[in-house]
């Protein structure tokens, strides 16, 4: 299962980089377009507030003029008769004041500017600005006449917080001017009559003279202005009269408000979610670089393991391969993964043994301490693998298959055949060396039964000889006979001693290999005055091969003999002791020698050492190797009373 391959560093750093600019600016855009959108809204609300007050306050001018023009028109249509006559005079302007028009006094001048009628004739004392006399403007009448049309007069106070101004309409009859008809108007009268409820609803609306001081209002609720407003020119009456008009504040629409909270929390929402997704991609950048760290690591690690390691899923399928474990069989990685058995590696004359154990560990059955099987390189070589496999457990913690560590032990059961076949050849080698130093000590014993024999017999053709009878001769001859035998034992012992060894293990009494070992070495036991004292348990039986048994005791005997050789004769001794506990079967060999020097402690049992001059080095080393061989232990330590003990420990053979 091969890495995903790594970009380059910097690509990395700038495509992470790239990531985090466009969410930023992409939020600075939602948050510009929202903004934009409540500015573009705002602006196009206002527009169409504006629109609709330059629309109503160009209608409201409209309609004021209409009326004015209406009222000029009515005023010129007057007939003598109406000036005449006080009452026909009241009745048309109770005519004129039936349409709203604003009019509040109707005057009728002669052509001298003379007042001869006026309805409502009553004009308070209490009016400020033009003196009374002065009313109507002499100034407009003459202009009117003078011109022949209508002509306005100037705004001019009433009262304390009222204005009013005249229309001068002169009358012609047959080509000349008969008279004046003047119309007073009341800024406030004219607003009031002329402005419609609704619109004084959305607006007040004021006529402001030249100076920009405010002659009426017209307003009928009671609420803050905004400082917009719109303004267009009064005319007529002009004399720099204008119409004015301030829009109230009003609530903005339920739907303008909710979409622009909807916004805002959208915007909220978007930052939110970007801090929280910030968060996890910070959070997630670093799980990526430590995963990244750990895959390197596991990478750098099984790269350079000399164990194979392989994978397989629940149906057998390789999932995943070391290099190692690719230099081991000699396929790559490609060619493994996603195979299924039978596999390339498989020997083919193990295939059934091979399957057994395969299907064996797919079923959760495979040997927990390992096992060992043979495969195939891609060049024909058969190797020997260990193999220990355990499950494998994915992120969920469930069980997705199997996971193998496999190593090349071809060397070393190699290694180990060829230090076996040196082991025996190093035993024989040590039997021909024992049965070298026997020599001596065997031709002697040798020559003791023979020169018995020659002895016998010699005694028993004297006394053929003398006609003695068969009574006489045959103690003699039976005597031959068992001193040939004893040199026949001699000789089979040795025999036994050169001639190689199978590891034949059998059931044997310890007290008999004893017993034997010591017969082979009775000549030099004599030879050196030397005391044996045997304490023996009987019938202390042990699994084992007699040979190699009686080899170690002959080595560990031969060895207290030869270290007591310049023993004084009173310390020459060798006790052997022979007893069980726990399982096993003690046996201890103590002489009164020279002892082990401390100096040669740690290397006593190894190969090659020797305290003698003329010794091999073999004898305690083969003697370790065949005692722990027969799953015992060889010790040493020093004898109290001078000398050395050395222990061996057996375990009892089963009954």
């Amino acid at each position: 299962m091969k890495p995903p391959t790594q970009a380059p560093l910097p690509e990395r750093t700038s495509r992470w980089r790239w990531l985090w600019i466009l969410p930023r600016l992409a939020f600075i855009l939602f948050v510009g377009g929202v903004a934009l959108l409540l500015w573009m809204s705002d602006r196009a609300d206002k527009e169409e507030r504006r629109t609709t007050l330059i629309s109503d306050i160009l209608w409201l001018e409209q309609n004021l003029r209409f009326h004015l023009t209406r009222n000029e028109e009515l005023l010129g249509r007057i007939d003598l008769v109406h000036t005449s006559d006080g009452k026909a005079f009241e009745t048309f302007a109770r005519t004129l004041f039936g349409f709203e028009s604003g009019l509040r006094q109707v005057i009728w001048l002669d052509p001298e500017g003379k007042i001869v009628q006026a309805h409502p004739a009553a004009m308070d004392p209490n009016l400020v600005g033009e003196a009374i006399e002065a009313m109507p403007s002499r100034q407009s009448f003459r202009l009117a006449r003078s011109l022949g049309k209508p002509v306005y007069s100037a705004a001019y106070p009433f009262f304390t917080n009222d204005w009013q101004f005249e229309v001068h309409v002169p009358v012609s009859r047959e080509g000349r001017v008969v008279g004046v008809a003047v119309g007073i108007y009341r800024v406030r009268d004219i607003l009031g009559d002329s402005v419609p409820w609704w619109l004084a609803e959305r607006y007040r609306i004021s006529i402001v003279g030249d100076s920009g001081k405010i002659l009426g209002t017209r307003s009928k609720i009671e609420s803050a202005v905004t400082d917009e407003g719109y303004q267009v020119a009064f005319d007529p009456p002009g004399w720099g009269l204008a119409l004015h008009a301030v829009p109230y504040h009003a609530p903005r629409p339920l739907a303008s408000v909710l979409l622009s909270t909807s916004l805002v929390i959208l915007a909220m929402i978007v930052l939110g979610s970007l801090w929280i997704l910030r968060r996890h991609v910070l959070r997630r950048q670093a799980v990526e670089e430590q995963l990244r760290q750990e895959h390197a690591f596991r990478k750098a690690m099984e790269d350079s393991l000399d164990t194979g390691m392989r994978a397989r899923n629940l149906d057998g399928e390789i999932i995943y391969v070391n290099p190692a474990f690719c230099r081991m069989i000699g396929w790559s990685a490609s060619e493994l993964i996603g195979r299924r058995p039978p596999m390339p590696y498989w020997v083919d004359d193990y295939l059934d043994e091979t399957r057994a154990i395969h299907d064996r560990v797919l079923a959760g059955e495979g040997p927990g301490e390992g096992f060992e099987l043979k495969f195939k390189r891609r060049s024909g070589e058969v190797i020997d693998v260990l193999i220990h496999e355990a499950p494998l457990i994915d992120a969920r913690g469930q069980h997705s298959g199997w996971m193998g560590s496999m190593v090349d032990i071809t060397e070393r059961k190699q290694a180990a055949e060829r230090a076996r076949q040196q082991q025996d050849r190093l035993q024989s080698t040590a039997r021909l060396v024992a049965v070298g130093e026997m020599a001596s000590s065997i031709a002697h014993e040798l020559n003791q039964p023979l020169a018995a024999i020659s002895s016998y017999c010699t005694g028993a053709s004297n006394l053929l000889r003398n006609h003695a009878p068969a009574t006489e001769v045959l103690p003699a001859l039976d005597k031959a006979v068992e001193q040939a035998w004893r040199a026949g034992q001699v000789i089979r012992r040795i025999y036994s001693l050169v001639r190689p060894s199978g590891n034949r293990f059998e059931k044997i009494l310890l007290g008999e290999r004893i017993d034997a070992a010591l017969g082979l070495l009775d000549a030099d036991i004599r030879q050196n005055g030397i005391r044996m004292t045997l304490d023996l348990l009987d019938h202390v039986v042990v699994d084992g091969d007699p040979v190699l048994i009686e080899q170690v005791l002959f080595n560990l005997l031969r060895n207290a003999i030869d270290s007591m050789q310049d023993s004084g004769p009173e310390l020459r001794q060798i006790s052997i002791g022979l007893n069980c506990a726990e399982g096993y079967a003690r046996l201890t060999i103590a002489d009164r020698g020279c002892g082990i020097d401390p100096g040669a402690v740690d290397k006593l049992f190894d190969p090659l050492f020797s305290t003698k001059a003329e010794g091999m080095g073999m004898g305690l080393a083969i003697c370790r190797s065949v005692v722990e061989n027969h799953r015992g232990r060889l010790s040493f330590e020093s004898n109290p009373g001078g000398g050395t003990t050395f222990r061996i420990l057996l375990p009892l053979a089963m009954q």
